[in-house]
């Protein structure tokens, strides 16, 4: 091998290591490994996109190096190396990164789109999904144990099988033969509404029927609890009081919840109906998803009705009516006064969190969101003056 690379940072130092290392080279690398870090108090990076094989000889280099700078790691393995190093147990001894593949999105199709992340179609069988963290690694592994939760508990979701490196961040590659979202079956054939309407709350009650182990999933409640806090500077008192008791009422729940439940979300694939972007994942009471679906339905383009056209493709008409079938369905009752009491308590709960996330934003400074705040905080007081429970 020759002279390595080697590259000090102030809290680090990265030796790129390359062609192979085996016993006729492993004793001059450990050499120029000692005299790279000697009397060095820094974390040790190796970084292997370059390495193409390692011996035992090499493995041991790796050993000792190891036993004198516990904080080490290894970067950008190869599918070979990473085998070698897994089947020989270092992978689980040491700090083992995979190299990966580099995916292109250019031209490709927006399906989906979350608060992590963006979902685009790659080809006819497969989506990825981009996520905005470029540091998104931890994101990635945390919503494919989800999805592998949500799977064994019986929800019908597509589990990511690759992860790859997109522009800056990473993207999870799922198999999703020849899918189409159910916004897009709405955007082209309305006229097939109602078995929209039949698929989606079918799943949407198989979702609100799982019970969830305890310790599996955040409790959504919390959430919203957390949410209600925000705005104690922007209520007035006894109406931040009353909101508040309202949210701390609801009964706990260990049901499951999706948590970002709307068309784009749901795909259509081979004639299988499977849910995706499971991050959002949680338990609780059924109000919060509606509550979730009421914004992603009614309340994010209730001051400007474009809104639902950029975000789900099809029209606010057609977005108000699959938001009335939904609801109905789903309660599974002709009350109207027990529908729209419903509704209006998700809606409570939906301008709490529309409102948070505007402000958030800089929603106050600027002159459109602003108006957007003042419609949902308009609204939000005079339903509190109406009810005293959320629960239904």
């Amino acid at each position: 091998m020759e002279n390595l690379f080697v590259e000090e940072k102030p809290t680090s130092i990265t030796i790129e290591l390359k062609g192979q290392i085996d016993s006729s080279n492993a004793a001059d690398v450990e050499t120029q490994i000692k005299n790279a870090i000697q009397g060095k108090k820094k974390r040790i990076i190796f970084d292997a996109q370059d390495l193409n094989y390692i011996s035992s000889a090499g493995l041991r280099v790796l050993l000792r190096v190891k036993k004198s700078f516990p904080d080490f790691s290894i970067i950008n393995v190869n599918s070979e190396i990473y085998e070698i190093l897994d089947m020989t147990g270092f992978a689980q001894l040491m700090d083992v990164k995979k190299a990966y593949r580099i995916v292109s999105i250019d031209g490709c199709e927006v399906i989906g789109q979350g608060a992590n992340g963006t979902v685009y179609r790659l080809d006819n069988d497969n989506v990825i999904k981009v996520y905005k963290d470029a540091d998104a690694l931890d994101d990635i592994q945390n919503e494919r144990e989800l999805a592998r939760l949500a799977l064994v508990l019986g929800i019908p979701t597509a589990i990511s099988y690759d992860v790859v490196r997109v522009n800056d961040t990473y993207g999870s590659v799922f198999e999703l033969l020849n899918a189409t979202s159910f916004s897009k079956i709405l955007a082209n054939e309305p006229e097939r509404i109602d078995w929209v309407v039949q698929e989606y709350v079918q799943l949407l009650q198989k979702i609100h029927s799982t019970v969830v182990p305890e310790g599996k999933l955040p409790e959504i409640k919390q959430i919203y609890i957390d949410y209600v806090h925000f705005l104690e500077d922007y209520l007035d008192k006894e109406s931040f009081t009353k909101l508040l008791t309202m949210v701390e009422n609801i009964p706990d729940d260990r049901h499951m919840i999706h948590g970002d439940y709307h068309t784009k979300n749901v795909e259509l694939t081979d004639n299988e109906v499977l849910l995706i972007d499971m991050d959002t994942l949680a338990t609780g009471h059924p109000i919060f998803e509606l509550a979730s679906m009421f914004n992603a339905y009614i309340g994010f383009s209730e001051y400007d009705k474009t809104t639902i056209e950029h975000f789900q493709g099809f029209s606010f008409e057609l977005s108000k009516e699959f938001w009335d079938k939904t609801l109905r369905a789903y309660l599974g009752v002709e009350d109207e006064t027990y529908i729209k009491d419903v509704e209006n308590k998700a809606r409570i709960l939906g301008y709490t969190r529309l409102i948070r996330r505007s402000i958030r934003r800089d929603g106050l400074n600027n002159a459109k969101s602003k108006a957007e705040i003042d419609l949902w905080t308009k609204e939000l007081l005079e339903l509190l003056s109406q009810y005293q429970s959320l629960s239904f």
